[in-house]
């Protein structure tokens, strides 16, 4: 379905409201990831309002689509973004990561119900979204209608797992399925590339029988393009390599590898004071919000 300029409006806004909302999370529980969750929040506002099938009044409708989250350290934008959606109240999220919360660090599904994978280690997220997409063949047909969308981050594929789960995608030729990597070019210990290069990237996925689409992640238009260009891939699995920019929104985070997992008032000191960092990312992501209103009125 072909967006509108009044529902990219919309979902862009969603979009920095989501992010608002993460960054008050990560001030109050002291710790978590920034970098991440920032700059997936435009990917996670389109597919929740806009691409995924799903009702947050019945999340265990049997027709809903399925998402796993891979990269369980971004949970913050998987959180918030679910309660901006309606699954809950948006005042929990404040209780993020504290004890007896629903809202743990990694996401817990035993907690949440309405999620479908508890993850955390890096690497198996795929793996789980591959045996979901067989299990969706073999109940309802090549036919079948239901997308598995699964969230991954570049990092990540330093996993050898993750290379198994590529190849028997490929080999089963899983048209259900559909990886979106984060490629931010970061992971906790510096850039992807000097850590352990992933490059020629998108080759490689093809080389193992996948279609990529390569997207500017921050590009509502482009991301919901990719999602609905995937329903006509036929059998093959999808990947959308969506190009981000890791803490998107705050200037001072932006880029950084050093906001991967330190939350605002725990980050590098070197342009804002940490007493200073919720502060000023909040006020940078208003500011925005004010500006994305301002330039579609």
């Amino acid at each position: 379905m072909a967006l509108s300029a009044q529902k990219i409006k919309e979902i862009e806004i969603k979009a920095n409201d989501i992010r608002q909302s993460l960054i008050e999370m990560l001030i109050e529980a002291k710790s978590g990831h920034t970098a991440g969750p920032l700059g997936m929040a435009d990917v996670f506002a389109t597919l929740y309002f806009h691409t995924l099938k799903h009702d947050p009044k019945k999340p265990s409708w049997p027709g809903r689509d399925r998402l796993v989250l891979s990269n369980g350290h971004i949970a913050p934008v998987l959180y918030s973004t679910m309660a901006h959606a309606g699954y809950f109240p948006i005042e929990e999220l404040k209780t993020l990561r504290k004890f007896g919360s629903r809202l743990q660090g990694h996401p817990h599904r035993e907690y949440l119900p309405m999620l479908e994978t508890s993850s955390g280690p890096l690497g198996c997220g795929l793996s789980q979204a591959v045996g979901m997409a067989i299990a969706d063949r073999i109940d309802n047909g090549k036919g079948s209608q239901r997308r598995i969308y699964c969230l991954m981050s570049d990092g990540e594929h330093d996993e050898g797992n993750t290379w198994e789960a590529i190849m028997l995608a490929g080999k089963e030729r899983l048209r259900n399925l559909v990886a979106v990597i984060d490629r931010n070019n970061i992971q906790i210990d510096g850039d992807t590339e000097d850590v352990m290069p992933l490059e020629p990237f998108v080759n490689k996925y093809i080389s193992f029988g996948w279609h990529v689409i390569e997207v500017d992640g921050h590009n509502i238009r482009e991301v919901a393009d990719a999602f609905e260009a995937a329903r006509g891939i036929e059998n093959k699995p999808v990947c959308i390599m969506a190009h981000t920019i890791p803490g998107k929104g705050v200037p001072e985070f932006e880029y950084d590898y050093r906001w991967h997992g330190n939350p605002p008032g725990a980050g590098p000191e070197d342009k804002i004071p940490k007493a200073k960092q919720g502060e000023v990312a909040l006020k940078e992501l208003r500011t925005l919000g004010r500006k994305i209103k301002s330039e579609h009125e």
